[in-house]
């Protein structure tokens, strides 16, 4: 089974290939993953192994626009807090993830708690409104 996984929350097989991405380690089907990445998204150096939940979306960096100064937005993203340890990591959204999924974890991002927003926001990243 090489090229697919069974998630961990909904148990569902997922394939590994996916429009848009190259290291599929989220579920299309309920966005939860898996905290197999350390520092780079692929590397698979992390011990933790806990289940991931998706907490928000947020918009990739991708810079300045040099002719109006404003920040330009990237692709869209999930953001994942380890459910173990703790740690923010964000994926970008597949070809297959599923937009009932997609809508569902904006929603929850609606009534997340300001603290928490304020921690991400601390670490860069700004939710999706």
């Amino acid at each position: 089974m090489k090229d697919k996984f069974i998630c961990e929350k909904c148990r569902r097989p997922v394939a590994l290939k996916a429009l848009g991405t190259a290291h599929r380690n989220h579920c299309p089907f309920c966005l939860y993953s898996k905290h197999v990445d350390e520092k780079t998204a692929g590397d698979r150096k992390s011990l933790c192994g806990g289940l991931m939940e998706p907490v928000g979306l947020t918009f990739k960096h991708e810079g300045v626009d040099k002719f109006t100064g404003e920040e330009k937005q990237g692709e869209l993203m999930v953001v994942h807090r380890c459910l173990d340890c703790g740690k923010i990591s964000l994926n970008r959204i597949a070809g297959d993830d599923e937009p009932e999924a997609i809508l569902r974890v904006f929603k929850k991002s609606l009534k997340i708690s300001s603290g928490f927003r304020q921690e991400l926001e601390k670490q860069g990243i700004k939710l999706a409104e």
